[in-house]
């Protein structure tokens, strides 16, 4: 029994995946283990070593660089949004002149590591007589790099639906930017909304190179806090708080993802319209066959 993808397991391979994700969960537990056990042998755990964390002053700064993380997150996010958009529409144009261009752009941000940008913006741009702040250095680096990754999702998203989708779009009268805005953007976004999310949980986890340049973000204070003497140095304690705040953020925004992709598979206009019973296409199948809106009962 074959897939479209891939050929379907047979009993011996379900039981051989079966064994591996086993041993892999044992192997990964066994790891966890003997890290908890080494820091219980060092002291870790022990009250001293938390008592930092007894201070309201310290959950208040916490709270505060987890806001300045959110804030760089949110600026990013919107402007890598906007960004893959209008790349990928230049990217798909067929003009040389702007398909060019916009395709070299994509290239080259793709390779450039987010940290090499934060340093050029940050430590670079005063050697010409340009200074930025440590926020704006972070959210632009963060803007272009995941703009550009997102560019060629949206591009591939487009570029996998069929060829009819276009071609039934121009035999309902729309030019090339309504077909792109109305028929294939909105199937092409659904499709890929699962790898925009993913670039998206990227690009939270990204903030936290903004302490390189010393943006005052959460890993930057989780940083300073661990390597405060007068609160015995409670480096791995603020390593574990930040990471459970970090893995938070990732799983709500994760949580936020799944539910507005239920909504938009629910499609509640297309159940409601007794013309769209064999699909969200029909309208466009109808027009790519020739028929007028009077002949759509004669239709095989």
């Amino acid at each position: 029994m074959t897939s479209v993808l891939y050929d379907v397991p047979g009993p011996r391979a379900v039981a051989r995946n079966r064994v591996l994700g086993v041993v892999t969960v044992l192997a990964v537990l066994a790891v966890l283990g003997f890290v908890v056990w080494r820091f219980a042998v060092t002291g870790q755990f022990s009250a001293e070593k938390w008592s930092a964390f007894t201070y309201s002053l310290v959950w208040q700064n916490f709270a505060l660089a987890t806001l300045r993380t959110l804030a760089a997150f949110a600026g990013a996010a919107v402007g890598a949004i906007i960004l893959g958009f209008v790349l990928a529409i230049g990217r798909m144009s067929e003009h040389a002149w702007v398909r060019i261009p916009v395709t070299a752009i994509i290239e080259v941000f793709r390779a450039v590591p987010v940290l090499v940008l934060m340093l050029l913006l940050y430590y670079g741009l005063p050697v010409v007589g340009i200074r930025m702040g440590t926020y704006a250095a972070v959210v632009i680096s963060l803007i272009v790099y995941n703009g550009s990754v997102l560019a060629e999702v949206i591009r591939a998203g487009v570029e996998s639906l069929p060829r009819g989708q276009r071609e039934a779009g121009f035999a309902i009268g729309l030019r090339k930017a309504g077909v792109m805005r109305l028929v294939l953007l909105p199937q092409a976004i659904r499709a890929m909304l699962p790898v925009i999310i993913a670039q998206l949980v990227v690009t939270l986890k990204d903030t936290a190179l903004g302490f390189i340049i010393t943006y005052p973000e959460l890993l930057k204070y989780a940083k300073d806090l661990g390597s405060s003497a007068t609160l015995d140095s409670p480096l791995i304690q603020s390593a574990i708080v930040a990471g459970a705040i970090y893995i938070g953020l990732c799983l709500l925004l994760s949580l936020l993802a799944r539910t507005v992709e239920k909504r938009l598979h629910r499609s509640p206009a297309a159940s409601s319209d007794p013309r769209k019973k064999d699909g969200p296409n029909t309208e466009l199948l109808v027009a790519q066959r020739g028929l007028g809106p009077f002949d759509q009962g004669n239709a095989p």
